[in-house]
């Protein structure tokens, strides 16, 4: 793993070495101070395969302070340079508890960030450093070739493809209409990244079910996982995480870029660090009264032909993508 900075930067951005008794066994992780107490859990999910959500820390007197993945691990009343500090951990792996994450707590409160704080969030130094640390320790894997001229599309899981709350006797109930339709047709123009915030088992496995891995139709290019994903500090917001679009541009550079890149996620908070590159789809949620009239992906299939036509996607308000398509189509319409 990398060191988080060199020594003469702040204590804040110092490695730490900690260690974590797990099963019998002792387990040794890297973190920073200014690391919070669920990048902690990543890092020992790394090395343990316990989920974050499926592991309970424990330290004399902190137990209520560990149950807050928001706070920063400089803010735990302990010395965290000691050698002997020891966490003990309570968890259980996939291995042995395959389940979905349905138990995990929903976020229904996405944000609007002031337009000034939503730009300085990318440019926070602790935020570029938390990036730099992440692009050095994950390496995204890559399911079929890049393929040079294309553009990338990025996408979530959870509420943008799939509704993993209602339940269903087959997993394809809860599909997103025109989901294969939608996929084919932006594989002619687009790479294809599926970026979900829970494990890699759980999304290969709901990828498997809806057909998405071995369709003849089109490919997808990798999965990320909660891995890959980082935790920002924002002034109005405090701390959460979000998927920073510059981990994948950092390690593919000749084929993808902020100029040619778009992700789809109903919650905003997860394009934080690349806001000019977010689309918020609408939430599909309670797919058994909404299947038969969601049209969503439809309409976006319209939206990603037209501007996969420009030569920078950067500079486009994807917030205004109904009104772009309706323009496009007049004017097509008109020719």
């Amino acid at each position: 793993m990398a060191a988080c900075s060199s020594s003469s930067s702040s204590s804040s951005e110092e490695e730490i070495t900690l260690k974590v008794k797990w099963s019998g066994k002792d387990y040794t992780v890297r973190v920073c101070a200014d690391d919070t107490v669920g990048e902690l859990k990543r890092r020992i999910c790394e090395s343990t395969n316990v989920l974050p959500i499926r592991q309970k820390l424990l330290y004399p007197k902190l137990a209520s302070k560990l149950n807050d993945d928001s706070l920063l691990l400089s803010q735990l009343p302990i010395n965290l340079n000691n050698f002997s500090l020891k966490f003990t951990m309570i968890g259980t792996t996939e291995e042995d508890l395959i389940v979905d994450p349905v138990d995990t707590p929903e976020i229904l409160d996405d944000f609007e960030l002031p337009q000034e704080e939503a730009i300085d969030i990318k440019d926070m130094q602790v935020n570029k450093l938390k990036l730099s640390r992440r692009i050095n320790n994950f390496k995204v894997e890559i399911k079929n070739p890049c393929r040079q001229g294309k553009k990338l599309l990025v996408l979530d899981i959870d509420y943008t493809l799939f509704d993993h709350r209602s339940t269903a006797e087959n997993p394809l109930q809860l599909m997103r209409p025109y989901l294969h339709e939608f996929l084919t047709a932006a594989y002619a123009e687009y790479d294809i990244m599926i970026w979900s915030a829970t494990s890699m088992k759980w999304i290969t496995l709901k990828m498997s079910q809806l057909g998405v891995l071995d369709n003849p139709n089109y490919k997808i290019t990798a999965l990320l996982d909660h891995m890959g994903m980082i935790t920002v500090q924002t002034p109005s917001r405090g701390v959460f995480d979000c998927k920073p679009l510059g981990l994948i541009w950092a390690q593919f550079p000749e084929f993808y870029s902020a100029s040619n890149t778009i992700m789809f996620d109903d919650l905003r908070r997860n394009f934080v660090m690349n806001p000019q590159n977010g689309l918020t789809i609408k939430p599909f949620r309670k797919a058994h009264a909404n299947r038969d009239t969601d049209q969503e992906l439809v309409k976006l299939t319209q939206y990603l032909l037209a501007i996969a036509e420009l030569d920078d996607l950067s500079h486009l308000d994807h917030n205004k993508w109904e009104s772009f398509s309706e323009d496009t189509g007049k004017r097509r319409r008109h020719k």
